[in-house]
């Protein structure tokens, strides 16, 4: 088995003088929003207190900028923290996972002794998801969860709202699975009213909808995410996890990011300009193949190694993701990450130097 790794480690070596240049966690360039900063500064005397188990002011900020009922939402401590609460709670017996996925989703089914059965996206269809084959899959492997990232992780590959509905028609069964659905990236796109299924999650018996607020305001040191289910899977995770699993800091940042408004639109209209500027430019690079991005992260597949690639970034100061130990991706593949158009200018340049000799 290759080892889980993630990008977004500046921990592993030293950085070269001007500190690391990163392109490997999929983070809103834009870092903090004014307003997060300065409740987090506000807050900072009152972690002598435990944080409110309830997060009673989150989960109303969360119902209200998302339109949700409170009873259908679950915190935690990041996104991913709510897959092993899932797998440990429903205990499925056997998961299918499209891949290449977040690795995520694999470690939290191995962490119950879930049985993993893959269902391979293909490159040359540009890792797209075909609903009915997945569905006909489920069925004839007696899978009992799906989990499915819209937008995939590392691919970008969307599915609208109405193609999971119909995910959830054709496995409605006796013993029909349940259905993960992870969002995480869907706030960085304008339109994620066509794509989002929370609006579903509440009344529906068997789907789980999760996503990280870390991702888009620029949070992951702190950790935080929710899932939405009907009210009685949301009690049943409730029971299992930590009472305590948001910390305080996390709660007081959350409430203040949901209310940033102007921030939410800068970064989508950041993130949309320069996904396309970019990718824009790498397809430029000698055999390298670009998959459009739809979010805030870039697959790309070339000729060399991954590996020799990624070292030879890092040598110019610049992590970038290896994707080769992904299931269903081989040595050839890199993700990046789209950051503001003066650090995507400078990893351009890099690049160009790389392929000349420079």
């Amino acid at each position: 088995m290759k080892p889980f790794t993630h990008g977004g480690n500046i921990y592993e070596e030293q950085a070269p003088g001007g500190g690391w240049l990163d392109y490997s966690a999929n983070i809103n360039p834009l870092g903090l929003a004014p307003a997060v900063r300065k409740a987090i500064e506000a807050s900072i005397g009152e972690i002598v207190h435990y944080p409110d188990p309830e997060a009673r002011e989150l989960k109303a900020a969360l119902a209200c900028h998302y339109h949700l009922p409170q009873a259908g939402l679950v915190l935690g401590n990041g996104a991913a923290e709510l897959f092993y609460l899932f797998m440990q709670v429903v205990r499925p017996r056997r998961v299918l996972l499209p891949v290449p996925s977040f690795s995520e989703y694999e470690r939290a089914a191995l962490a119950a002794r879930t049985e993993i059965c893959y269902h391979y996206l293909q490159s040359g269809q540009g890792f797209l998801l075909d609903i009915g084959a997945l569905a006909r899959q489920a069925q004839a492997e007696e899978c009992d969860a799906i989990i499915l990232g819209n937008p995939n992780n590392p691919t970008g590959g969307l599915v609208t709202g109405g193609q999971i509905k119909e995910l959830l028609q054709l496995t409605a069964c006796a013993g029909a699975p349940w259905l993960v659905v992870d969002e995480s990236f869907l706030d960085f796109r304008a339109d994620a009213a066509d794509y989002t299924v929370r609006n579903l999650a509440a009344a529906e018996n068997r789907l789980l909808v999760v996503q990280s607020l870390t991702k888009f305001y620029a949070l992951p040191g702190l950790r935080l995410g929710f899932g939405v289910a009907n009210p009685q899977l949301v009690q049943r995770l409730e029971l299992g996890k930590d009472v305590w699993n948001v910390n305080l800091l996390a709660q007081k940042a959350g409430v203040a990011a949901l209310g940033a408004r102007e921030y939410a639109l800068e970064t989508q209209a950041l993130v949309a300009a320069e996904g396309k500027w970019l990718a824009g430019e790498l397809a430029r690079l000698p055999g390298w193949q670009v998959y459009a991005p739809t979010v805030n992260f870039i697959l790309v597949r070339l000729q060399e190694d991954s590996g020799t690639a990624a070292r030879r970034l890092r040598e110019q100061g610049i992590l970038v993701r290896d994707c080769s130990n992904y299931p269903g991706l081989e040595t050839h593949y890199l993700r990046f990450a789209v950051r503001t158009h003066a650090e995507n200018r400078r990893l351009v340049d890099a690049l160009h130097k790389i392929h000349s000799g420079v």
